[in-house]
């Protein structure tokens, strides 16, 4: 498998949050639509709101690199170059993929303890 799962940490700049943010929703169009891109999912942090993080699934290495080069990508370092605080890419390998089938959770209570059942 030569899938590789890219995590992409950015910390904007205080008082800088919204505009990165916009900024970040407008990479998310022209990245799909690139070749070799399976997902790029875009979270914030519900407890910091200068904290975003791109969960994205490339083919390969090799696809993920060319999106690095690409024109869109060019212009969000351009625009934002000031905006962010730090940025951390992971770069990993799948070990184990889950199916996408719904977890049902029930929790079974004893006169001890609890536990939770999946």
């Amino acid at each position: 498998m030569n899938q590789l799962t890219v995590i992409a940490k950015i910390k904007a700049q205080s008082g800088s949050e919204t505009v990165l943010y916009q900024q970040l929703l407008q990479l998310i169009a022209p990245t799909l639509s690139e070749k070799g891109c399976l997902n790029y999912d875009l979270h914030r942090s519900v407890e910091d709101k200068t904290l975003f993080l791109f969960y994205e699934n490339w083919a390969s290495k090799s696809v993920w690199e060319q999106h690095m080069q690409s024109q869109h990508i060019k212009a969000f370092q351009k625009s934002t170059e000031g905006m962010i605080e730090t940025w951390e890419l992971l770069l990993m390998k799948p070990e184990k993929l889950a199916s996408n089938h719904i977890c049902k959770v029930s929790a079974e209570h004893n006169h001890n303890n609890s536990r939770l059942i999946l």
